[in-house]
C-alpha cells in the first residue's frame, strides 16, 4: 500500500468521524430541547390539573361541575395541539439538519469517487475499462437511490405537515362544539 492511499483512507476516516459527530451533536440537541419541551408541558399540565380540581371541589352543585369539566377542557385542547405543533415543529427541524449533513456528505462522496473511478480508469491494464464503466454504473444506480431517498422523506415530511395543518383545522370546530356543548349543560 503506498501513502497516497493510507492519506486517502485517513482523510476518509476522518471525515466520516466529523459526520458522525456532526449526527451526534443534532441529536442530542434534539434531545435536549424535547426534554425541555417535555418538562415545560408536564409543569403546564400539573399545575392546570391541580387549578382545576380546586376550581372542581369549590363547585355548587352538579350542573356547576358540569360547566367547569367543559370549560376547563377546552384550552386543554388547545394546550395538547399546541403540544403536537411543537413536537412536529422540532422533529421537521432535526429530519432537515439530518438531512442536510447526509446530502453534504452523500454530495462528497461522490465526488471522491467519481474521481477515484476517473484515476483506476486511466491507469487500468487493459480490460480494467469494463471494471471502471460497471463502478462508474454502481455509482449513478446509488445517486439514484440517494435521490429517490430523499424525495421519498420530503414527501413524507410534506404529508405530516399537512396531517398537522388538518388536525389544527378540526380542533377549532372540537372546541366550538364543546362550548356549544358547556352553554347547553349549564341551561337545563
Amino acid at each position: 500500500m503506498s501513502n497516497p492511499n493510507i492519506e486517502q483512507l485517513t482523510a476518509a476516516q476522518k471525515a466520516n468521524a466529523e459526520v458522525m459527530t456532526a449526527l451526534m451533536r443534532t441529536a442530542f440537541n434534539g434531545l435536549e430541547r424535547l426534554t425541555a419541551l417535555n418538562m415545560a408541558a408536564s409543569r403546564d399540565f400539573f399545575n392546570a390539573t391541580v387549578a382545576n380540581t380546586q376550581q372542581l371541589l369549590a363547585a355548587k352543585d352538579a350542573n356547576a361541575v358540569a360547566k367547569l369539566n367543559t370549560e376547563l377542557a377546552q384550552p386543554n385542547v388547545e394546550k395538547m395541539m399546541e403540544y403536537s405543533r411543537s413536537v412536529y415543529d422540532l422533529v421537521s427541524e432535526m429530519q432537515k439538519e439530518v438531512t442536510s449533513v447526509m446530502e453534504s456528505q452523500y454530495s462528497s462522496f461522490q465526488k471522491n469517487a467519481a474521481s477515484a473511478v476517473e484515476k483506476a480508469k486511466a491507469s487500468a491494464p487493459v480490460g480494467g475499462d469494463v471494471f471502471a464503466a460497471t463502478m462508474q454504473s454502481m455509482l449513478g444506480a446509488s445517486t439514484k437511490a440517494f435521490d429517490q431517498m430523499t424525495s421519498m422523506a420530503k414527501q413524507l415530511s410534506d404529508i405530516a405537515e399537512a396531517n398537522m395543518q388538518l388536525a389544527t383545522k378540526s380542533a377549532v370546530p372540537v372546541k366550538s362544539s364543546a362550548t356549544a356543548a358547556a352553554r347547553k349543560s349549564a341551561a337545563k
